[in-house]
């Protein structure tokens, strides 16, 4: 597979987790009850590691995802992303942080409608303020990577679902970042084309990607080095798995 580092955001990470939860909650109140999401987690991620977060629906593991990837912030507990403190900072310096190091796919996909393929791509760049040249370029070479180069022009309405969810791994991967935080990657693709999505992320962490799956599909624990059970909120268990070699 074709190498897809661009090098100019990469941080220096040492010995220390790329990711550290310490003792994270997330209290949502509703009314005059309080209800927590999550409960004491403590949790380390280390750069280069394939891990999936395994759960039913309503078990946290949205929440967090969300807290993962600062989009969201705990109610109480510290969050370390590459040695800063997350949990501390307010939403422009997330925004920050969150368009440098962390690059997202969902299970809706959450493309521009109104924006074509290369258009999607080039977004995360623009958004970082990257020079509309560089920003270009650097989308074409991950549309080829994926396989879209003849989409790159075609509004998100004349392309499949696994297309779609192509064109939004590309898209994460504009800025080079750190993390790749997968939610439900394959939930609204077929069998054939989820084989795909999951061979290509775990091409992707053999290049040295750091990638978190949030799931409920037992199946994709087969890709993990180590899977997260969670349940009602809390860490049940850590499984630590050894991946096949390909």
């Amino acid at each position: 597979m074709t190498d897809v580092s661009a090098g100019s955001l990469r941080y220096e990470n040492g010995d220390q987790p790329l990711i550290n939860l310490e003792d994270v909650w997330k209290i949502y109140h509703m009314g005059e009850e309080d209800f927590a999401a999550l409960k004491n987690i403590d949790l380390k991620i280390n750069k280069g590691e394939f891990v999936v977060i395994l759960g039913p629906s309503g078990s946290g593991k949205s929440t967090m995802m969300n807290l993962i990837g600062c989009l969201d912030m705990p109610s109480k507990g510290v969050i370390e992303l590459n040695g800063m403190d997350i949990s501390k900072m307010d939403e422009s310096s997330l925004a920050v942080v969150r368009g440098k190091m962390i690059g997202f796919i969902f299970q809706q996909f959450n493309l521009i409608p109104t924006l074509n393929t290369l258009e999607n791509v080039m977004l995360p760049l623009e958004f970082q303020e990257a020079d509309t040249d560089f920003a270009k370029k650097r989308a074409i070479e991950l549309l080829k990577i994926v396989g879209l180069s003849d989409k790159m022009y075609h509004s998100q309405s004349q392309l499949s679902g696994g297309q779609r969810q192509r064109v939004a791994i590309a898209r994460s991967l504009a800025v080079d970042p750190d993390v790749i935080l997968a939610d439900e990657p394959t939930g609204n693709l077929d069998s054939k084309t989820g084989g795909y999505i999951l061979d290509f992320l775990d091409d992707l962490h053999r290049e040295g990607k750091t990638i978190i799956v949030v799931t409920h599909d037992t199946e994709l624990v087969n890709y993990a080095e180590r899977v997260i059970y969670i349940k009602d909120g809390m860490i049940e268990r850590i499984e630590n798995r050894k991946k096949e070699v390909k």
